[in-house]
């Protein structure tokens, strides 16, 4: 597949936090009169890649939009603070790839988080080298269509490829007009698209 950039998903594509994420969503909703449990880890995979109201309505159909999106501020504190120490998991043979594509494109990730989501990625797992640009819904309030195209403007890329799990990234990739590529080890599915199932694979599809 010829390209001449490579825009990642971040949850489910580069690493996997739902066991970090499992602990942020306890200690964060803890003593919430609300909430009577926090989600599971099993839960919490069944909502990435959604925007904040998206998945906080998934999880919590009994709060309004506004109570939401409070809960999901007061999360987002802890989230912060406790990835950068913590980090999550890295997929097996995530660093090797990446340094070996940043050998040969421009590399950067979109993703639905908020503004210090992508950073803390970075601070946890020193990958912030390998990476050109990056952006999110919380920093230019775009959907993740936008912000895909808004990435590839920058890096001035005629041919980028977007790289997601699931059928929700699938759908970005074709809104911005860029070909996409299954990371089939994620938490999610897609219909017709190339794919990997771990990133190795991304060295021979991208050769």
């Amino acid at each position: 597949m010829n390209c001449d950039g490579v825009i990642f998903d971040l949850d489910g594509t580069l690493w996997d936090s739902t066991g970090a994420l499992t602990d942020i969503w306890a200690l964060a909703l803890a003593n919430e009169p609300d909430i009577p449990r926090p989600p599971t880890r099993e839960e919490l995979g069944s909502v990435m890649g959604m925007t904040a109201p998206q998945l906080m309505k998934k999880l919590f159909p009994h709060l309004s939009p506004e109570r939401g999106a409070e809960l999901f501020g007061k999360l987002c504190l802890v989230e912060d603070a406790y990835l950068r120490e913590h980090g999550g998991v890295l997929y097996e043979g995530m660093e090797e790839t990446l340094a070996a594509l940043a050998g040969r494109f421009p590399l950067a990730i979109v993703s639905n988080c908020g503004p210090e989501y992508i950073p803390a990625f970075f601070a946890a797992h020193g990958l912030e080298k390998y990476f050109a640009d990056w952006e999110c819904i919380g920093r230019t309030g775009r959907p993740k269509w936008d912000n895909i195209r808004l990435v590839a403007e920058r890096l001035h890329l005629a041919h980028p490829v977007y790289v997601g799990d699931t059928h929700m990234d699938e759908e970005a990739a074709g809104k911005a007009g860029v070909p996409f590529i299954h990371a089939a080890y994620g938490f999610g599915q897609a219909e017709g698209a190339p794919a990997v199932t771990e990133p190795r694979g991304l060295l021979e599809l991208l050769d």
